[in-house]
Formats: structure tokens, C-alpha cells, sequence
């Protein structure tokens, strides 16, 4: 459909240059030959009988077309949800081969979850785990990065990164389709609570909330307990997101009550569903599954709830997988669809920035 309405376009600008050219008496401007052949010269198109359309004007409008095109096209996507074992090179195994079905389904950005490489280890404080930590770029990343260019995918990972001894983030990377680093997010907020100690390991990180490009869109990538703070999912909208990704690992605590645990979920789902409706923006959020024990024994372990989910500038759910279950779940997104919800919603332009200084408070006494 948006080639057909550009159509009527790329014509006036043919006639436009034509009778340009037809009243210039010396042209100084390098005509195109045929611009494309078919084996069959009587297949004439519209493109065939263009000779005389400027080379700048002719790409100028390619790159136009393009754009709206990509701008207006479903991106379809892949969130892989697993459960971890302790075994670092099964888990590897489990997502290559998760990626690899996405990939085959049609798949243009797979999505993995967070620390996916690892069992969830801040249940426990132990300097033994920082042994878990590696550089990037480094090893993790050529290994993610060789699996980004054998799928042909744009691959969001979440690593355990060792940037200095004694210093460590939990850092999401981005791989374009060719295997090369596009971008990296390290986690902004580190939870410190029972069976979730990271800020006994992590770092909190010192880079800006600036979305990482890629050959399918502009990704405002966080990490897990960045999800519930809405102004990283602000920042990330006002320096031009296309859409909001959290890698994510969080579960229920066995003491919980069964009515206990549903809220959690519920308000989970609640305030990322929250920041795509203020920003209008689509949300990505990948849990893990399964159950992983507490190595201490302090705690009775972390079920964690998988329902990792897709939804749209709206808030509506686009795909949403289940609390048990390992695999691919697919969606197809609409990135064309934020700028409509965003003139009908438009929450950017009431924005009263001369009013929010407070906010940089740590509280109004």
C-alpha cells in the first residue's frame, strides 16, 4: 500500500524534471542511462522509460521510499524465554537453538533475557561468582555476535560484564545482523533486596539512556529493575526510542501467598504497559522461567514467572507467553502506529519542562 501511494509521487517528480530538462538548452546534469532492464525489453515499467532523471533526484527519492517503507512494516520479533541450568554452555546451547527457530519464523529482532547465559546468581552474596564475569567486547560477545550474522538478526543479550577488576555491570548488548556490536546499556538501577542482591555485584551504570541504533529501528534498551522507573523509559522516548526493550529476571518468592503473587505479576505487567502508554511507545519485556533454588538456603528459592510479553503504544498486549513454558514467543509490531497514537496522545507536547526541577530531588522534605 505505501508503494502505490508514493507512486503518484515518484511520477510528478519524472514529469517536474523532464520538462526541467527540456527547457534547460545545455543540461549540466549527468543523465541516467536505463535505470533497470529486464531480460525481456518489452516489459517496460515504470522505471525502463526513465533516461533522463537526475542521479541525486532519483536517489534522494529511493532513500525517501525506503524509509517510509521501513518506517510503516510490521517488525516481526522474538522474544526467547528459558529456564536456566547451571551449566553455562547448555544455556548457550538452548538460546542458539531458540534464535535459530526464530530466525526461521521470519524473525528480524530476537530478544533474550537477562544474565540468560547463568542461573539468577544474586540470590547469594559470593565472590566465587564474580569468576562469571567476562570483558566485552570479549568471548560472550564474538560468541553472540556469531550467532547475531549465522541468523541474520538483531540480537539483544544481557551479559555479567567484567570491566575492571573489581568493577562489574549487568550489561545489555546489542548485536546488528552482521555480528557487530551496535550498543550497550549498563543496568541503571540495582535492586538490593532478599534473594535479589545485586548490588553486592553490580555496578550502577555511568552511560547515558540513549538508544542504540540498528537496521530495525532505534532500541531503548534497559535492564530488569530499569522497568519499573519511569523516567529511564522518558529519557529513552525523548532521545527518539522506537521502542522500549527490558531483558528481565523476576519470580515469585515460594513464601508468597498465591494472591501475593498475583499482584506482583499484575503490577509488573502494569507499569511497563504504563510506559508504553505515556511515551507511545511499543514495550518489550523477556522474563525467565522455572525454578532456581537458593545456594545458601537462607530462602526458599525464586520461581520465576516467565509471561514475557509484547505490547503496543497503547498499552494493549500484542503476544504474551506463559508462566511455565520454555520457547519463542512471536510478535509483530507496528513501529508506524506510535506516530499516530502520539498526535492523537500528545503527551510530549504538554510536557511542562519548566516545572520539573523537583525531580531531581531525592525526596521534598
Amino acid at each position: 500500500m505505501q508503494g502505490k501511494a508514493l507512486f503518484p509521487l515518484f511520477c510528478l517528480l519524472i514529469r517536474l524534471e523532464l520538462a526541467n530538462f527540456a527547457n534547460s538548452k545545455k543540461p549540466n546534469r549527468r543523465p541516467l542511462t536505463r535505470l533497470a532492464r529486464t531480460k525481456k525489453t518489452e516489459e517496460r515499467g515504470p522505471f525502463l522509460i526513465v533516461r533522463t532523471l537526475p542521479q541525486s533526484l532519483f536517489v534522494s527519492f529511493i532513500m525517501l521510499y525506503s524509509a517510509m517503507e521501513q518506517k510503516n512494516a510490521l517488525l516481526r520479533t522474538a522474544l526467547v524465554q528459558i529456564s536456566c541450568s547451571d551449566s553455562t554452555a547448555a544455556n548457550r546451547e538452548n538460546n542458539v537453538r531458540r534464535v535459530t527457530e526464530a530466525a526461521a519464523k521470519g524473525a528480524r529482532l530476537v530478544v533474550l533475557q537477562e544474565l540468560h547465559d547463568t542461573r539468577y546468581f544474586c540470590q547469594t552474596e559470593d565472590v566465587d561468582n564474580f569468576n562469571l564475569a567476562l570483558p566485552v567486547p570479549g568471548e560472550a560477545t564474538d560468541f553472540y555476535g556469531s550467532v547475531a550474522q549465522e541468523a541474520g538478526v538483531v540480537l539483544v543479550t544481557s551479559l555479567f560484564e567484567r570491566r575492571a577488576a573489581g568493577l562489574y555491570h549487568n550489561t545489555a548488548v546489542v548485536f546488528e545482523a552482521d555480528g557487530t556490536i551496535a550498543g550497550t546499556f549498563r543496568k541503571k538501577h540495582i535492586p538490593d533486596d532478599p534473594a535479589y542482591y545485586e548490588k553486592f555485584y553490580f555496578t550502577p551504570g555511568d552511560d547515558a539512556w540513549r538508544p542504540i541504533n540498528t537496521s530495525v529501528g532505534r532500541l531503548g534498551v534497559q535492564v530488569c529493575w530499569d522497568q519499573w522507573y519511569p523516567e529511564g523509559a522518558r529519557l529513552m522516548a525523548l532521545a527518539g526510542a522506537d521502542l522500549l526493550i527490558y531483558p528481565t529476571a523476576i519470580g515469585y518468592s515460594a513464601d508468597d501467598t498465591p494472591e501475593e503473587q498475583q499482584r506482583q505479576r499484575e503490577a509488573w505487567r502494569t507499569v511497563q504497559r504504563g510506559h508504553a502508554v505515556a511515551n507511545g511507545l511499543p514495550v518489550i519485556a523477556v522474563n525467565r522461567t522455572g525454578f532456581e533454588p537458593d545456594p545458601s538456603g537462607q530462602t526458599a528459592g525464586i520461581r520465576f514467572w516467565g509471561c514475557s510479553f509484547v505490547c503496543g503504544p497503547q498499552g494493549e498486549i500484542l503476544a504474551e507467553a506463559g508462566e511455565d513454558e520454555e520457547g519463542v514467543l512471536m510478535a509483530d509490531i507496528d513501529l508506524g502506529r506510535s506516530e499516530q497514537v502520539r498526535r492523537w496522545w500528545p503527551f510530549l507536547r504538554d510536557r511542562r519542562i519548566d516545572r520539573y526541577e523537583d525531580l531531581t530531588q531525592r525526596y521534598l522534605d
